[in-house]
């Protein structure tokens, strides 16, 4: 199978990628890290109707989204939601022209309806629904990136561990699901193998069923470093601490394999 991985440089994709190639599977990468005319905020891309047209399933991953500090600056932001709407607008365009099959990446965080990020993942979800495609709610994939601006919670209490100290933005009470991005990658090479046989009227969670707060990743951290942990007083602002219970639907094709404490060992080495 010839899988076009839209956001192939992002945190999940790069992760996809690996896990397909490792799988025997035809990979064809394509984001704009990798190449500036691979920008799906315009319509016309080189490459693209070739890449469509050869493969066989689309992963569309594409979009400008990092961690809970990201969201929380940039979320309500005129950029933010006009790079997004013009990525699915785009790339939709794309998928409804050469009918390809697709799985449409969107987020636990399009249940709350109070998040302009959830918002514009429960409206590709209903377009994804309108075009006989899938989607998936990803659950805090963690895996490895580059620290920075866009970069996850775990990646940064990693980075903090190792400069000596952990100061966590909020006071770690908010729970979470968290799931390794190499699980999270055979998930969806899994549904791109049954991609017919999966009923659309069930949600895809893909998670670790596990809850766990902030507090708990930094238990897990601070052994392996030997340094100190600060919590702030403040509470989380993007997720609010919403507790939905994720659909099992998804375990009737795939389980992930890695505990916390191993995928935290494994980015921490």
């Amino acid at each position: 199978m010839k899988h076009l991985v839209l956001g192939s440089a992002g945190q999940i994709g790069r992760h996809l990628v690996s896990v397909l190639k490792q799988n025997g599977e035809e990979v064809i990468e394509y984001d704009i890290e990798l190449d500036p005319n691979q920008d799906l905020r315009f319509y016309f891309n080189p490459g693209l109707d070739d890449a469509m047209e050869s493969c066989d399933i689309v992963h569309f991953l594409a979009f400008d989204v990092g961690g809970a500090k990201y969201l929380e600056k940039y979320q309500n932001t005129y950029e933010f939601l006009v790079n997004n709407m013009q990525i699915m607008l785009n790339t939709f365009e794309y998928l409804k022209t050469y009918n390809k099959p697709f799985i449409f990446s969107s987020s636990q965080m399009g249940y709350v309806n109070d998040s302009a990020y959830g918002r514009l993942k429960m409206i590709g979800e209903d377009i994804t629904r309108s075009l006989g495609g899938l989607y998936v709610k990803f659950w805090n994939v963690y895996g490895n990136e580059e620290v920075g601006e866009k970069s996850h919670v775990i990646t940064d209490f990693i980075e903090m561990a190792k400069e000596g100290k952990i100061k966590s933005r909020t006071d770690g009470t908010e729970h979470r699901q968290f799931l390794y991005a190499d699980d999270c990658a055979e998930c969806m090479l899994e549904l791109a193998k049954q991609y017919h046989e999966i009923d659309r009227d069930k949600p895809l969670h893909i998670t670790s069923f596990k809850w766990h707060t902030i507090k708990d990743i930094a238990e897990v951290i601070q052994p392996l470093s030997g340094c100190e942990v600060e919590f702030a007083e403040r509470k989380d602002q993007t997720q609010k601490d919403n507790k939905i219970e994720p659909n099992p639907y998804v375990l009737k094709f795939w389980a992930p394999k890695t505990t916390l404490e191993e995928g935290i060992k494994k980015l921490y080495k």
